[in-house]
C-alpha cells in the first residue's frame, strides 16, 4: 500500500509539474522566441536571411556581412579582461575574518577544478547575444571511484540555450530569482542514451520553443527536466532561560527525539520565555520525461535553488518578464544593409559592355563568331545585308546596344544611412582604434571610458548573478564541508595553491573555551560581487602607477619601498623569485602586513639575531607587565574562591548550630520527662524553640 501511496503522489505532482510549465512557457514563448533567434542572428552563417526574406530573395544573390557579431565580440572580451569575482564579508564588519577568506579560498579552488569559466563565459555570451544565460552549482563525490569516500565538493557547470530551456515560476520578480518557488530546466538526449539511463521508451518533455528553419539536419534526441521544488515549512522555536540567564533554543523535534527533555530542564531551573515561529527550506530535485516521474532525487545540498540566471538587458512590461541582448535592435539595420549590398552585388555582376542588338537575319550564320568573340579577340565581326521589300540588299547596323546598368541614386544615400544608424545601435569602436602615440592620458581615458560604457550594464547584471552564485554556493558548502579535520585545497587570489583543514579545534585566547576553527557550518556572510580587471592586469596598472610615483618623490626611503613594491608585482619568466625575494624585504621593512607562517618564519629569524637593546628593554617590560597582569588576575580569581569557601563555610556552620540545639532540646526534655511519658497525646504538638 505505501508503494502505491508514493507511486499515487509522484503521479499528482507530475501532473502538476506539466501544468505549470504549460502556464509559463506559454506566458514567456515569444520573448523567449526572439532571443533564440537573437542568438542564431549574429552566429550562423545564413541565418540573417531567416524569414520572409529568404522568400524575397530565393533566386537572387544573398550576402551577409556581419557588423553584429564584431560588436559582440568586443563585449565578450571587454568582460573577459575585467572578470568579475566572488568576495565574503563579514556581517559584523571584521576587516580580517579567517573565515571569510577560507570560504573565498575554497570557493576559487571549487571554481578551478570545475573549470568555472566555461560556465561564465557560456551565459555572460548567450545574454550579451540573447538576453538570457544561465549555470548550475551541483554537488559531486570527491573520489567517485571510492565506494567508501563521502566527501563531496562543489561544481559549477554550463547550461547550454538557457532561453529555451531555464524557467522559473511567474512569481518570482526578483532579477537573481532567489523568491522563485520552482525551476525547470530542460535538457537533451539521444534515445539510447535515454533508453540505456531510465529502460523505456522516450517520452518528450513538451518544449515549444525552438528554431530549425535552416538547419537542414537536426539530432533525434528527447527532452527530460530537472524540477526544483522549494519545500517550505514553518517551525515553532521554544526559548528557555536558565538560572543563569543564558538563553537556550529548542525545536520541535528537540522534543520528539528526548521525551524527558522538558522535566529535565523545569528539574534544573530553566524556564520558557518566549515562543518564536521560524520558516524553513528545503530544495527537493525530480527528474522528469513527458509520461512520469523518472527519479525522485530527494533534497539537495543547501536551502537555495541551484540554477544561477543571468540577463542582458531586463524588465517588466504587462506582468511578463522581457529581456533582450545587444543585436535585437540591431537586426533591422542589418537586414537592410545586407539586401543593400547583395542587390549591389547582383548589379556589379552584370555585363558593363554595351552589346549590339541585331535581328536574327542579320547574324545569320556568323553566330559562332559573335558568341566567340569574348574569347578570340576578332580584330572585325561580320553581319549579313539585309534586304528591303523591293528585294534589294540594304546596308544596316545594329538596331540598338544594350546600356550597362546604373546605381539608383536613392540606393548610396542608403547605404550611408544604414551605416550610421547601426554605428548608433551597436557603438563606434573606432575612436579606441585612432589612438596614437603622443595623445595625453586624458584623452585615452575619456576614449576607453566611452567604449566601456556600452558593456557595463551587461557586466553590471552580471556581477548580479555572480553574486547570487556566491550565495548559492555556501548554502551549499554549509552541509557539505563540514568533516571533521578534512583538508582540502584553497585558491589565493593571486593563483597560488594552499590548504586548510576544517572543523580544527583551538583555544580561544579571550574565553579559554575550545571552539571549532573553519567551521563552514556556522558561516553567515554578505558575499559582494566586485567588477574589475582580472589579477593580471591590476598589477600591470599597479607597476605603472609606482612608476610614475617615483618621478614625484625625492625621499630616499620612500623611493626604495616604491622599487620593492613595483618589482613584486611585476610579472614576467622566471621572475617569481625576485617577486619573493623583494615581498620578504616589504616584510622586514614593516611595510608588507605578514601572513601567519610568514609572522613565524620572522619571529625565527628575529630569535636567531642579537636583538637592539632598547628593543630587548622594551620587550623585558612588556613581559613584565604582563606577567603582572597575570598575577593580578589570579589573584582575582584565589579571592573569589576564598570567598566562596568561606561563603559555604558558613552555611555549612549555621546548619550545623540548627542541628545541635535540636539535639540540645531533645535531651532536656528526655531529663526533665519520665521515660513513659515521652510519647505525645494524639492531637499534640511539641514546638522546640531554637536555642531552648
Amino acid at each position: 500500500m505505501a508503494r502505491m501511496s508514493n507511486d499515487q503522489r509522484l503521479a499528482n505532482l507530475h501532473a502538476e509539474a506539466l501544468a505549470q510549465f504549460d502556464d509559463v512557457q506559454t506566458a514567456l514563448r515569444d520573448e523567449r522566441l526572439q532571443c533564440l533567434q537573437d542568438r542564431r542572428f549574429y552566429s550562423l552563417a545564413g541565418s540573417q536571411w531567416e524569414g520572409p526574406l529568404w522568400d524575397l530573395y530565393e533566386n537572387k544573390p544573398k550576402f551577409e556581412v556581419n557588423k553584429i557579431m564584431l560588436s559582440v565580440i568586443r563585449i565578450i572580451n571587454e568582460y573577459r579582461n575585467n572578470r568579475i569575482t566572488v568576495d565574503y564579508v563579514s556581517k559584523d564588519g571584521q576587516e580580517n575574518d579567517k573565515l571569510a577568506e577560507v570560504c573565498d579560498g575554497l570557493y576559487r579552488a571549487d571554481e578551478q577544478a570545475s573549470v568555472a569559466d566555461e560556465a561564465y563565459d557560456n551565459a555572460f555570451e548567450e545574454a550579451v547575444g540573447g538576453g538570457i544565460g544561465a549555470w548550475r552549482l551541483r554537488t559531486v563525490y570527491e573520489d567517485e571511484e571510492n565506494d567508501e569516500d563521502d566527501r563531496q565538493r562543489i561544481r559549477i557547470e554550463p547550461i547550454f540555450d538557457a532561453d529555451s530551456s531555464v524557467f522559473f515560476d511567474l512569481g518570482a520578480k526578483r532579477q537573481d530569482k532567489s523568491d522563485a518557488k520552482y525551476c525547470y530546466v530542460v535538457t537533451s538526449m539521444t534515445r539510447q542514451a535515454y533508453k540505456e539511463t531510465w529502460g523505456d521508451d522516450p517520452t518528450d518533455w513538451p518544449k515549444i520553443i525552438h528554431q530549425y528553419e535552416f538547419d537542414w539536419c537536426t539530432p533525434d534526441v528527447v527532452y527530460v527536466a530537472e524540477y526544483y521544488k522549494v519545500e517550505e515549512k514553518t517551525e515553532t522555536i521554544r526559548i528557555f532561560q536558565t538560572i543563569t540567564g543564558e538563553e537556550e533554543r529548542y525545536t520541535k523535534s528537540d522534543f520528539d527525539n528526548d521525551e524527558t527533555l522538558e522535566e529535565t530542564l523545569a528539574a534544573i531551573g530553566t524556564v520558557e520565555v518566549r515562543q518564536r515561529k521560524i520558516k524553513t527550506k528545503r530544495v527537493r530535485k525530480y527528474i522528469m520525461s513527458g509520461g512520469k516521474v523518472l527519479e525522485d532525487a530527494g533534497y539537495i545540498a543547501g536551502k537555495c535553488i541551484p540554477i544561477v540566471v543571468v540577463y542582458g538587458k531586463r524588465w517588466f512590461v504587462d506582468n511578463i518578464e522581457r529581456c533582450m541582448g545587444h543585436v535585437r535592435l540591431a537586426k533591422d539595420a542589418q537586414r537592410l544593409k545586407n539586401m543593400q549590398l547583395s542587390k549591389l552585388g547582383e548589379i556589379s555582376a552584370l555585363s558593363s559592355v554595351e552589346k549590339p542588338i541585331l535581328t536574327p537575319e542579320q547574324v545569320a550564320g556568323h553566330q559562332v563568331m559573335w558568341s566567340e568573340d569574348n574569347l578570340k579577340d576578332y580584330p572585325y565581326l561580320l553581319i549579313n545585308p539585309i534586304t528591303d521589300q523591293n528585294g534589294n540588299q540594304a546596308v544596316s547596323g545594329p538596331v540598338a546596344y544594350t546600356r550597362a546598368p546604373n546605381i539608383p541614386p536613392a540606393m548610396a544615400a542608403l547605404l550611408q544611412i544604414t551605416e550610421t544608424d547601426m554605428q548608433d545601435i551597436l557603438g563606434n569602436p573606432q575612436g579606441a582604434d585612432k589612438m596614437v602615440s603622443g595623445m595625453s592620458g586624458k584623452a585615452v581615458e575619456m576614449i576607453q571610458t566611452r567604449v566601456d560604457m556600452q558593456a557595463f550594464i551587461y557586466m553590471s547584471n552580471f556581477a548580479k548573478g555572480m553574486k547570487r552564485c556566491g550565495e548559492i554556493w555556501l548554502s551549499m558548502a554549509k552541509e557539505v564541508y563540514i568533516e571533521d579535520k578534512r583538508k582540502m585545497k584553497t585558491i589565493a587570489p593571486t593563483g597560488e595553491a594552499g590548504m586548510v583543514e576544517l572543523m580544527q579545534p583551538s583555544i580561544d585566547q579571550d574565553t579559554g573555551e575550545v571552539v571549532m576553527e573553519n567551521d563552514l557550518s556556522s558561516a553567515t556572510f554578505d558575499v559582494v560581487a566586485e567588477v574589475g580587471p582580472s589579477s593580471t592586469s591590476k598589477r600591470e596598472a599597479t607597476v605603472r602607477a609606482l612608476t610614475g610615483m617615483l618621478q614625484i618623490t625625492a625621499d630616499p626611503e620612500t623611493q626604495q619601498v616604491i622599487t620593492a613594491m613595483a618589482m613584486m608585482n611585476m610579472e614576467g619568466e622566471g621572475i617569481s623569485d625576485a617577486n619573493a625575494y623583494f615581498r620578504k624585504k616589504l616584510l622586514r621593512m614593516g611595510v608588507v602586513k605578514p601572513t601567519d607562517a610568514e609572522a613565524e618564519e620572522l619571529m625565527a629569524e628575529m630569535q636567531g639575531q642579537p636583538q637592539d637593546p632598547n628593543a630587548m628593554y622594551l620587550q623585558a617590560a612588556a613581559e613584565e607587565a604582563t606577567a603582572k597582569a597575570a598575577q593580578a588576575r589570579a589573584n582575582t580569581v584565589k579571592t573569589v574562591a576564598d570567598a566562596e569557601l568561606s561563603r559555604a563555610k558558613t552555611v555549612e556552620t549555621l546548619s550545623n548550630v540548627d542541628m545541635d540545639s535540636q539535639d540540645h532540646a531533645l535531651k532536656m526534655m528526655s531529663d526533665l520527662i519520665p521515660p513513659g511519658q515521652m510519647e505525645p497525646t494524639p492531637g499534640t504538638t511539641v514546638i522546640v524553640e531554637p536555642g531552648a
